[in-house]
């Protein structure tokens, strides 16, 4: 018999598929690594096992304790799916431009969850990572997970991502490309692909509002590059430590709107439901065409599912509403 213990022994080992009409204009072969067969239907629970299981190692997080992140939504079903295989209460502070649908998703899996205003600075007692902090001191037996610091998130990628990528395209890999928030996903498969073959280019997908692209080529950080963005998931108004800026060769930007009308355009002509960071994805990959040869085999990673944005992106009257169609 093939069985697994519980849910979440069916992390990892995600599908490459082949991308055709979208990518016909680049001389190059395009791989997606689709990580929406992840059982919370995202990259994220790769690294929320990782963390919950290095924490518990660590003594951190202890029978009977409370789990407490500030999420864009991804990583909060992560470790609410660990909480409720390994019996933690769940706490998640999000956004308030996260969509509806993540909001519900994550108290259907019996989350508490906690939502902050955007438009406020980081270090504003309002703000997402302000309110998580202060929720976890005040919580007893609360653990902070801290993402875009904790180690361990780029260190599951590292372990499993990566290897996955190389083994499902024999090492033929030239290029990845990926959007980077937190910086675990860029960073951890980074160093592994890097390590088998330091000529593998990395891109990073940013977006308008946030400090990344800049940062990595000048070193400044630039407060008049944040203002409020729409694109759920990529960018940061913060340098997480989890970014690695060493072993990202690139980054490019990519507009509300664009990550907006490809994530219809993937559903509509690559018959791939997926979440906005991969319509920014895959509009970055178009713009980075000058990159690649016809040799090249090109991996861009999808880190969630289109369910969580019926409500906005695959929403003709919000997309409309946006200005982002006619």
């Amino acid at each position: 018999m093939d069985y697994v213990d519980n849910i979440l022994g069916t992390i990892g080992n995600t599908p490459m598929v082949k991308m055709n009409r979208l990518v016909a204009d680049l001389p190059c072969l395009v791989l997606a690594k689709y990580e929406t067969f992840n059982p919370g239907n995202s990259v994220k629970d790769r690294m929320a096992l990782q963390m919950v299981e290095d924490a518990e190692a660590a003594g951190l997080l202890k029978p009977g304790g409370t789990i407490i992140e500030g999420t864009s939504g991804n990583t909060g079903m992560g470790l609410a799916l660990a909480a409720v295989i390994k019996g933690y209460k769940m706490i998640c502070v999000i956004s308030d431009k996260q969509s509806k649908e993540k909001v519900d998703v994550l108290k259907a899996m019996g989350s508490e969850v906690y939502v902050c205003p955007t438009d406020v600075a980081p270090d504003d007692p309002r703000s997402y990572y302000s309110t998580a902090r202060r929720l976890a001191e005040e919580t007893e037996g609360g653990w902070y997970v801290n993402q875009y610091d904790n180690p361990s998130n780029a260190k599951a990628h590292y372990l499993s991502t990566g290897p996955e990528i190389w083994e499902q395209t024999d090492g033929k890999i030239t290029h990845f490309v990926v959007g980077v928030g937190t910086g675990g996903t860029v960073s951890g498969v980074a160093k592994y692909l890097k390590e088998q073959n330091p000529d593998i280019k990395v891109w990073g997908i940013d977006t308008y509002g946030s400090v990344f692209k800049k940062y990595h080529e000048t070193g400044i950080f630039d407060d008049n590059e944040i203002y409020p963005y729409v694109t759920e998931g990529i960018g940061e108004d913060i340098l997480p430590k989890n970014v690695d800026f060493s072993l990202i060769d690139g980054f490019t930007k990519v507009t509300d709107k664009d990550a907006a009308v490809y994530t219809q355009r993937l559903a509509k002509e690559e018959g791939m439901f997926l979440g906005n960071s991969a319509g920014a994805a895959v509009k970055g990959l178009l713009q980075l065409k000058e990159q690649f040869t016809k040799d090249d085999v090109v991996v861009v990673l999808f880190h969630d599912h289109g369910s969580r944005y019926v409500g906005k992106m695959f929403n003709d009257d919000w997309m409309r509403k946006m200005g982002y169609i006619d």
